[in-house]
């Protein structure tokens, strides 16, 4: 008979069939992977006359040894069956407690390791961004040093381009070329003296010659 069948028909849990089999109170063989109860003749019997006959049969014809169809090592064995599969179950829910709290203690660790590699990217980041900012203000002093040491490149204009610039007439021309030549002869760094000939920076300012 299956195990299920045997349960069913003695009115006990498939654990408590099970129970018996590991404790060897009932022989099992397993017959092309499924497990099967061996049951003789007479137990057959047994088994099959407590199902078959009403209860009400039961009360009237039979005696009150025949009224128990299980024995009482059966009801032992039940009731034993029963405590394993109650501990069985004990060690279940403890074990997923503890997995439980393993889990719990695994994500808590996960959590707080994004937590101390966010604020290690983000001051990371701080870093760079201060030190981009940092470079940014280098090169512009930098370029404000260049920009103040360049020199300035000097355009000589002659004499005749420089009065003009400055609109000086021709009665008055004379007067100021000899200013000039004075000038030139004094070191003045606005006169140079280029093949030969005056020249004027044309970016230089002559109000104290002009005037």
């Amino acid at each position: 008979m299956k195990p299920a069948e045997y349960a069913q028909e003695l009115g006990i849990s498939r654990q408590a069939v099970y129970a018996k089999i590991k404790r060897g109170i009932l022989t099992a063989k397993n017959v092309e992977g499924k497990l099967y109860i061996v049951v003789d003749k007479d137990e057959e019997k047994n088994i099959t006359q407590t199902t078959s006959i009403p209860k009400k049969i039961l009360s009237k014809k039979v005696n009150t040894q025949t009224k128990v169809s299980v024995k009482s090592e059966d009801y032992k064995d039940l009731l034993r069956a029963k405590d394993e599969t109650i501990s069985v179950l004990k060690g279940t829910v403890k074990d997923l407690k503890k997995s439980n709290k393993q889990i719990s203690t695994t994500l808590k660790g996960e959590i707080d390791l994004l937590k101390e590699a966010f604020h290690e990217m983000r001051s990371l980041y701080i870093m760079q961004l201060e030190q981009k900012i940092q470079t940014n203000n280098e090169l512009i002093d930098v370029s404000e040093d260049i920009l103040e040491d360049e020199p300035i490149f000097i355009h000589w204009i002659g004499m005749k381009q420089f009065f003009k610039s400055y609109s000086v007439k021709e009665k008055k021309q004379e007067k100021i070329k000899k200013r000039l030549r004075k000038a030139y002869k004094n070191n003045d760094n606005r006169i140079s003296k280029i093949e030969g000939k005056l020249k004027m920076d044309q970016n230089a300012k002559y109000e104290d010659i002009l005037k």
